[in-house]
């Protein structure tokens, strides 16, 4: 598999499928020393924002994937060939509170990448890493659309709401 380093404006997505369809892993923590967490996303979108390429993802505060997020500068993104959609099912239903390496009982291996603390995985297709540049918690009282509150039903547990820098990327271009 060779990677290649491409230019944010290379990037060739389509918004909307690679959310709802093909999902991402979210990583943050430290790659060195083994300190980190993974969990599948599949909301969040992608964009200009400051004049920076960016990448908003959202994350409930009861994920064990939120200590990581706020405690470190910089996190991945990754895309998946279908084949490992199984493992993504599984790393967004599977804790890291109760399974520390769920990325190795997936069979994802973890890789370094330029510009983040996080590992991104030698198997994916596509590797977005991002240096954080803005939080907020969603507030249920700024929510004009009636119909979002069937995605909290009986909760409160709104999303936090991190953007994220694009600092490098690179896809996998031969196998």
């Amino acid at each position: 598999m060779q990677r290649t380093k491409i230019g944010i404006k290379e990037l060739m997505l389509k918004p909307f499928s690679v959310w709802e369809h093909d999902w991402f892993l979210l990583t943050a923590g430290n790659f060195e020393n083994n300190d980190f967490n993974t969990m599948t996303v599949a909301w969040g979108s992608i964009g200009c924002m400051w004049n920076k390429p960016f990448v908003q993802v959202v994350v409930r505060p009861s994920r064990h994937t939120i200590k990581f997020m706020d405690e470190f500068d910089t996190f991945t993104l990754c895309r998946f060939p279908k084949e490992h959609k199984k493992a993504l099912s599984y790393l967004g239903s599977t804790s890291g509170r109760d399974v520390a390496d769920k990325h190795v009982v997936a069979g994802l291996t973890p890789i370094a990448v330029p510009g983040a603390d996080a590992p991104g995985f030698d198997e994916a297709n596509l590797i977005i890493a991002c240096k954080k540049m803005y939080w907020q918690d969603m507030d249920e009282k700024n929510f004009l659309d009636e119909s979002i509150m069937t995605k909290y039903p009986g909760e409160t547990d709104f999303h936090r709401i991190y953007f994220g820098e694009i600092v490098h990327c690179e896809i996998v271009t031969s196998h």
